[in-house]
């Protein structure tokens, strides 16, 4: 029995199929655009466009205009716009105050509904994560390679190939209706997904009214495998945030003061450990997990998947998707130290952490944020002083699959893969989608994506699976194309 079989939806809740001849027509539009679409992809690829603060603003706003180009290119919409909104917490009172900071350039596009017919937004977004170590890439992160059936760059699949998803589906379905496309549309493409999206709620509120829409697609998130598609139906929320710990006014001979002063690494490590038990589970009181099944999964099957060394094992307790989609995690991401290379005979006087908490589905980041403060607090050693700044929160996200928009797109992505698509959940967090969820609390959200168990999102040597591409561009072309047809 193949995976797509165990874990398909059963065939009573996708929709009737899809017009044998319209679906025909779209096929042959996605099939014979693809090298146009591969060939957009790789341009926006080559747009080093990291939203982060240290990094330059110039290339975001480069890439927002090249997005919007492409969005124009559809066909679709009569005005492409790129449009900036305040971080939250800057409330501006005037337009010309400078002092206001402005969120990273989002792409927005309307075409309104006419006809009866439902709306439906799309969402990406073009900003990318740094690319890290360069030694560590086997190709120039900026630089689209293919290789085999796989496009090598950073955003090549998170989130450019997103937005190319919703561009050449947009062609195709215009290829198809032209002006008698009756189907409402927004296109948003956001310019700081990576970055926490900082002014994406003072933007809903700005742009309530032009994003209002009966169904939402997050084309954000992962597939089952390169030939069985997923909806994702859980996210897991996220808290995170710099820890720093300071024992010492400054470093000291390690010689002449160690054995008696502690060096700010003692009870820093004491902290992190203490973050977990010795299975690896978390061990932070008052942090919760979500209870549903899931599909199986071999640890020798993940081992693989997650790159594990010889010898290394799976942490945690439970069957390891559970761990991964409904279990809280605590990972610490970076530590402000001495290289190796330049370490010196002193005890360090402060060292600063990056701790990222992943929040299992139902719990309120918030919540989660104040266990694991608490328990940091209370363990603090040898008097030390601990500091939790550059706090950061988003909730998680359960997805009601009941409703008549995931039935469409089981029916259109079964048509797009010819394979019916596994309903799964994510480790990773999309914070946004609650906040969509509570802005929009009638529509329905649909959470889909590009990426497939090798992209390697965030990683060195991101690549994107061109099978996956065409095949999630045809299914959201089918979905449209649908949507179209629906009263």
């Amino acid at each position: 029995m193949t995976d797509s079989e165990k874990h398909s939806p059963d065939a009573g809740s996708q929709a009737p199929a899809t017009d044998p001849a319209l679906l025909e027509a779209l096929r042959e539009h996605v099939h014979g655009a693809l090298p146009t679409t591969i060939a957009d992809l790789s341009a926006l690829v080559r747009i080093p466009s990291v939203s982060w603060s240290a990094f330059d603003p110039a290339q975001v706003q480069r890439s927002a205009e090249a997005v919007a180009d492409l969005v124009r290119s559809t066909g679709v919409f009569d005005e492409v716009r790129i449009v900036r909104s305040a971080v939250e917490g800057d409330t501006p009172t005037d337009t010309a105050d400078t002092d206001t900071e402005l969120g990273q350039p989002a792409v927005l596009a309307v075409r309104p509904a006419r006809n009866g017919k439902p709306t439906v937004m799309l969402y990406a977004h073009h900003d990318v994560q740094p690319q890290g170590d360069d030694a560590l890439w086997e190709t120039p992160p900026f630089e689209p390679t293919l290789r085999g059936d796989r496009l090598y760059g950073r955003g090549a699949s998170d989130d450019k190939a997103g937005v190319m998803t919703h561009v050449a589906a947009l062609r195709a379905v215009h290829a198809q209706f032209g002006d008698d496309l009756d189907l409402g549309i927004v296109l948003f493409v956001e310019g700081e997904e990576e970055f926490g999206s900082r002014s994406f709620r003072t933007f809903l509120r700005e742009q309530r009214d032009h994003l209002a829409a009966d169904v939402i697609v997050v084309a954000d998130s992962d597939n089952w495998s390169t030939e069985v598609p997923a909806i994702t139906v859980s996210l897991r929320g996220n808290t995170t945030f710099k820890l720093t710990v300071t024992t010492l006014e400054h470093a000291s001979h390690s010689g002449m003061y160690g054995g008696a002063a502690p060096d700010a690494m003692m009870p820093m490590v004491r902290l992190l450990a203490s973050l977990h038990d010795d299975d690896g589970a978390v061990a932070v009181a008052g942090l919760t997990a979500h209870d549903a099944p899931v599909p199986e999964r071999s640890e020798a099957d993940f081992a693989a998947e997650a790159a594990l060394v010889d010898g290394a094992r799976p942490v945690g307790s439970g069957p390891v998707l559970s761990r991964m989609w409904f279990q809280p995690s605590i990972t610490v991401t970076g530590l402000d130290v001495p290289s190796v290379a330049n370490a010196s005979n002193t005890l360090l006087p402060t060292v600063s952490a990056r701790v990222s908490v992943r929040v299992a589905p139902g719990q309120a980041a918030t919540e989660a944020f104040a266990a694991v403060e608490a328990h940091l607090r209370d363990r603090v050693p040898f008097g030390a002083r601990m500091e939790i700044t550059e706090v950061d929160t988003g909730d998680g996200f359960l997805v009601d699959a009941s409703g008549w928009a995931v039935r469409e797109a089981r029916t259109a992505m079964s048509e797009g893969w010819g394979a019916d698509p596994v309903e799964q959940g994510i480790g990773g967090s999309i914070p946004f989608v609650s906040d969509l969820a509570a802005e929009f609390p009638e529509a329905q959200i649909l959470v889909t994506g590009v990426e497939d168990p090798d992209t390697r999102a965030h990683s060195p040597n991101e690549s994107q699976h061109l099978g996956v591409l065409h095949r999630a561009v045809l299914s959201e072309a089918v979905l449209l194309a649908r949507l179209q047809g629906r009263a």
